[in-house]
C-alpha cells in the first residue's frame, strides 16, 4: 500500500465513529452516560467508555454549580435521558466531588470480550461509589526478603540505640 496525502489528512472528521451518524454518536454517548449516573459503575467497550468519560467529568463540573444555575440544567437536560436522575446528579453526586477540580471518574481495564467481536472492554465509574473497589489493595508482604532484612536492620538499630 502507498501511503498518499490524503492519508495523513484528517479531512475535518474529529471525533470517533461510533454508531451509524453524528446524530447516533450524541445518542448512544447519552444512554450511557444516563446509566453511569443511575448506577455509578457501567462495563461497556474501551472505546466508549474512554469517549463517555470526558462528558462524564463535564457534567460533573457543570451539576456543581448547582441546580439553581440555567446553564447547568441545561446541560443536565440534555445529557440525561432519565428525568429522575437529575436530583441525584445534583445532591449526591455534585456534593461528593466538592472538593475535587478533576477526576471524578476512573476507568479500569477488562480482559476482551470472549464472544465473536473480542472488543476491548472497560469499567467506567464514578469515585467514591459503594461498590467494593475494582482493584485489590496492594497488602505489605514481610515474608519478602528484603522486608525481613529490613525488619532484622530495625531491630538491630534499636537494639544498639538502646544500649548506649
Amino acid at each position: 500500500m502507498r501511503l498518499t496525502l490524503r492519508a495523513l489528512i484528517s479531512h475535518g472528521r474529529m471525533a470517533r465513529r461510533m454508531g451509524l451518524g453524528p446524530e447516533s454518536r450524541i445518542h448512544l454517548l447519552r444512554n450511557i452516560l444516563t446509566g453511569l449516573v443511575r448506577h455509578e459503575r457501567i462495563e461497556t467497550t474501551r472505546v466508549r467508555a474512554d469517549e463517555v468519560q470526558f462528558y462524564a467529568e463535564k457534567l460533573i463540573d457543570y451539576a456543581k454549580r448547582g441546580d439553581t444555575d440555567e446553564e447547568a440544567m441545561k446541560m443536565a437536560n440534555f445529557w440525561l435521558t432519565e428525568k429522575d436522575l437529575l436530583p441525584k446528579l445534583f445532591k449526591v453526586l455534585a456534593p461528593r466531588f466538592e472538593n475535587q477540580s478533576k477526576g471524578y471518574t476512573y476507568m479500569a481495564r477488562l480482559p476482551n470480550r470472549e464472544n465473536l467481536d473480542r472488543a476491548a472492554m472497560a469499567v467506567l465509574e464514578y469515585k467514591g461509589n459503594p461498590f467494593p473497589p475494582l482493584s485489590p489493595v496492594k497488602r505489605e508482604n514481610e515474608l519478602t526478603l528484603v522486608n525481613q532484612l529490613l525488619k532484622g536492620y530495625i531491630e538491630e538499630q534499636a537494639q544498639l540505640t538502646g544500649q548506649q
